[in-house]
């Protein structure tokens, strides 16, 4: 049987700040990271929450991140186009620059387009549209990523998890309507949990080196490869991430020699109010969502929810009753806080 500790999102949260501090981010971008973190696993997507930390320490001894340094916004010559230089700090803190950027240009022009360089890992991709659909905005948000998944009617690892997001606005006090999915048919922090709960995987995730379907995370790790979503489908919203955000933000197409090894990302926005009435629209929103609520559920379904709702949900529970972390996942965090002087993590044991 598997098992996870529980911890308070307040605990979670304040921990995993103290870390970055410890690591050499200022305070006021070590509380952003930490708090974009905490909110991936509060929303259910773990495979981005604190568990990020252990990569995010290595890639700075490794000097590829850098802590304390401070993205920019570095060119706005065009009305609707901004150019972010991330300087390789932490991807949140390129990635909510830019949000704000593209939106604050959007509001003006209608729409806007905001391409990010340098720009590190920056979790959860739905954050920034959302953040965005906040400000009643429409937003979309594409990035590429190194080579993990294989290409449609192939094995070998030639683009990356390459995920996209949408938002749109909604009324005040509902749940947000985001869609955030990688183009492979899982996302790689995914496989990382799996493998961390000693637990097997569905079918058709994965290869193994052999080129051959499997079911153990392990398989990836040791030379295998991710496999598009939805098959061609997948593969082509992937090959098409790496070409747009790959070249547009000089990163490079993930497979080439000219990779730089960070996240090539673009994000998008769209002034609704600037074609429709804003408030007639996010009324049609929320009618739309009670048709979906009413609508029949399907055999073996509790009911149909509008995307963005199960992770609200989910970040309601958790909220209340605590985010659940891989036991393996604790363990490592308790490690990287056992070289850096700090206390280990206050949890209590939950089987699964």
């Amino acid at each position: 049987m598997s098992h996870s500790v529980v911890v308070s999102p307040e605990e979670l949260r304040s921990w995993a700040e103290a870390l970055l501090c410890i690591l050499g981010t200022p305070q006021d971008g070590a509380a952003v990271v930490a708090g974009s973190l905490v909110e991936s696993d509060l929303r259910g997507h773990d495979s981005h929450g604190v568990r990020r930390l252990v990569p995010y320490a290595q890639l700075i001894k490794t000097g590829r991140l850098d802590p304390a340094a401070v993205p920019l916004v570095i060119e706005e010559s065009r009305p609707s186009a901004v150019v972010v230089d991330g300087a390789n700090a932490f991807g949140q803190l390129t990635a909510r620059l830019a949000a704000d950027a593209v939106a604050d240009r959007a509001a003006k022009t209608g729409a806007a387009v905001a391409v990010l360089r340098r720009c590190q890992h920056i979790g959860r991709l739905g954050e920034y549209v959302e953040r965005i659909a906040e400000r009643g905005l429409a937003g979309y948000a594409f990035a590429n990523a190194d080579s993990t998944v294989a290409p449609w009617g192939g094995r070998d690892r030639l683009l990356g998890t390459n995920p996209l997001a949408w938002a749109a606005p909604v009324a005040a006090g509902t749940a947000p309507l985001v869609v955030d999915f990688a183009t492979s048919a899982t996302a790689e922090g995914k496989l990382a949990v799996s493998r961390g709960r000693g637990q097997s995987i569905p079918e058709g995730l994965i290869l193994d080196a052999e080129g051959k379907p499997s079911t153990n995370p392990d398989d990836f790790y040791a030379g295998g490869a991710l496999l598009p979503f939805g098959g061609h489908k997948g593969y082509g919203l992937g090959l098409m991430a790496d070409v747009l955000a790959g070249l547009m933000t000089g990163t490079g197409s993930a497979s080439s020699r000219g990779y730089d090894g960070t996240f090539g990302t673009i994000f998008v926005a769209f002034e609704v109010g600037a074609f429709v009435d804003l408030s007639e629209f996010t009324s049609e929103v929320e009618q739309l969502r009670e048709r979906v609520h009413d609508s029949s559920p399907s055999e073996g379904s509790s009911g149909v929810l509008f995307p963005g709702e199960p992770e609200w949900l989910t970040r309601r529970d958790r909220l209340a009753g605590g985010i659940p972390l891989a036991a393996g996942t604790a363990d490592e965090l308790d490690g990287l806080a056992a070289v850096h002087d700090l206390p280990p993590l206050n949890r209590t044991r939950r089987e699964n």
